[in-house]
């Protein structure tokens, strides 16, 4: 398959279709919702199997236990990043996923850091390392951080006002269980050693209970927050989001589908994720910066944006959800647009897995592919990039094929 292609979507004439209610369209919306509830289950699932394995890890450290729960950490990433796409359009989602997925982090104020660590300028909170602490003081503020607890985690976030003073989430996890990558955009990711959660004579860099602590606080957290977005989604609750989503307007309902679609394709993934961090040759932006997982963290937001398209999802069993789909609506308006909507949706995603091949067999992860001195991997981004963007330009398409007008998709104040 030539990845390079970008269908030429934005020059085919389209009479748009006028809005009317139907059962098609409530079975679309329905299935949304069923795939929301089974992402979040899983995402619930494999981060209690994430804190069975780093309770192992803190009752008894060991290379052995420490990648054991390194592992579960990116499992429980695969269904976490393809719930993203119920960002954005839901702002249920988006008011609550801060706490979870926020990032890029400085990590001097969890723990300890390199002696050249470079963090915020003017944030009061990047060398606070509450680990190594029982009071930090950020400006006048004073705070007893004695007890670690998911409370406490939650109340430091954005300490300061400062929003790179993340203390809770999968970032704050992940770099608990790799440490700093500072390897820059050379080889290699964050390298902990698993006596860093060694009480007693064995512990390296000191304050491994507190660090231990830290760790099963911030999962717990993490599990509590997962609990209750899956319930938000579920058929059988009452008084839920899915609830109030199935029962409002179906226009609204498709038009949140697709703004989360298109924001997460455009301003996000393409403009945040990538842009950034491709232009500034920082991996300091990288999304799963201390673990380099970056490849996979977009690819399974990019299928994620797939799953809603198609009406498809496949779950960490190995079951498959399938129904109705935005494609459907847009093949019973126009099968040949569809056809060529759905191609661009094909490309976007085989594009994407390119970084994960690089990655994976050709040795090269998405912090190398930044860098200034690599020409071809700057290449390799900025095709995903511009790929991502003509999905928008599919997503936006497909929206006005149905009768959903104007949705103009979160940019992130990004050109492209």
């Amino acid at each position: 398959m030539n990845t390079n292609k970008v269908v030429a979507l934005a020059t085919i004439a389209i009479t748009p279709a006028v809005f009317a209610q139907d059962d098609l369209t409530q079975e679309v919306i329905e299935n949304y919702a069923n795939i929301a509830h089974a992402v979040y289950a899983d995402a619930l699932s494999s981060a209690q199997a994430l804190q069975v394995a780093t309770d192992k890890l803190i009752t008894s450290p060991s290379e052995q236990t420490l990648q054991q729960a390194r592992q579960a950490w990116l499992v429980s990433r695969q269904p976490y990043q393809q719930s993203e796409v119920f960002r954005f359009g839901n702002s249920i989602v988006d008011d609550w996923e801060g706490q979870l997925n926020a990032w890029p982090l400085d990590e001097g104020l969890i723990d300890y850091v390199a002696s050249d660590y470079q963090y915020e300028l003017g944030n009061g909170g990047a060398t606070a390392n509450i680990i190594a602490n029982r009071q930090i003081q950020v400006g006048n503020e004073v705070l007893n951080v004695s007890d670690i607890t998911p409370e406490l985690l939650a109340s430091l976030n954005e300490l300061g006002g400062s929003e790179a003073n993340v203390a809770t989430g999968y970032h704050a996890i992940e770099f608990l269980l790799w440490g700093q990558d500072l390897n820059g955009t050379n080889a290699g990711a964050g390298e902990r050693q698993y006596s860093d959660f060694v009480k007693g004579s064995g512990c390296t860099n000191g304050n491994c209970d507190r660090r231990a602590d830290y760790l099963a606080a911030s999962v717990s957290l993490l599990i509590d927050d997962l609990v209750w977005m899956e319930q938000q989604w579920a058929k059988d609750q009452t008084d839920n989001y899915r609830q109030a989503l199935t029962t409002e307007s179906q226009q609204v309902g498709l038009r949140k589908m697709l703004f989360g679609m298109g924001s997460l394709s455009l301003g996000e993934l393409a403009g945040e994720r990538m842009k950034v961090a491709l232009e500034a040759n920082s991996t300091e932006d990288e999304h799963d910066c201390f673990s380099d997982n970056t490849h996979n963290s977009h690819y399974y937001n990019a299928l994620g944006v797939y799953n809603i398209y198609t009406g498809t999802y496949k779950a960490l069993d190995g079951s498959k959800i399938s129904g109705p789909s935005l494609n459907d609506l847009v093949a019973k308006q126009d099968a040949k647009t569809a056809k060529e909507i759905q191609q661009q949706f094909d490309l976007t995603l085989t594009q994407v897995g390119q970084l994960v091949e690089s990655a994976e067999q050709k040795g090269q992860s998405f912090d190398q592919l930044i860098a200034a001195d690599n020409p071809q991997g700057h290449d390799l981004v900025n095709k995903t990039i511009l790929s991502l963007v003509a999905q928008t330009v599919a997503i936006e398409k497909a929206a006005q094929v149905i009768g959903v007008d104007s949705l103009n998709p979160d940019t992130a104040d990004h050109e492209f």
